[in-house]
C-alpha cells in the first residue's frame, strides 16, 4: 500500500510540489496575521522569520556537527565512532 502511495505522489511531483508550496505560504501567512509578536522576549522574535531561521540553521548545525563528530579520531585512532572500511580486515 505504501508503495502505490509513493508511486502514485511521485508521478504527480509537481502537483505535490505545488501543494507544498501552497502550504509554506498559508504557513508564513498564518504567522503574519495571527501569531501575537507584542510579548516577544527578544528584538528577533518580532521578526515573521525568526524562528522558521532559527529552526533552519539549528537543523544545519546538529548535523554537520553530527558529521563532523563522526569522522573524528581520538588517541591515535583508537576511538572512532565511524570506524574505517578496512577496520575488520586488520
Amino acid at each position: 500500500m505504501i508503495v502505490q502511495l509513493i508511486d502514485f505522489l511521485r508521478d504527480r511531483l509537481k502537483t505535490v510540489i505545488r501543494l507544498c508550496y501552497a502550504g509554506l505560504a498559508l504557513l508564513v501567512a498564518w504567522d503574519i496575521i495571527f501569531v501575537d509578536k507584542h510579548h516577544a522576549h527578544t528584538w528577533p522574535e518580532k521578526l515573521w522569520f525568526f524562528w522558521a531561521l532559527f529552526g533552519f540553521v539549528a537543523c544545519v548545525l546538529i548535523i554537520l556537527v553530527s558529521k563532523w563528530f563522526g569522522h573524528c579520531h581520538w588517541f591515535g585512532g583508537k576511538f572512532t565512532i565511524m570506524a574505517p572500511e578496512d577496520y575488520y580486515d586488520k
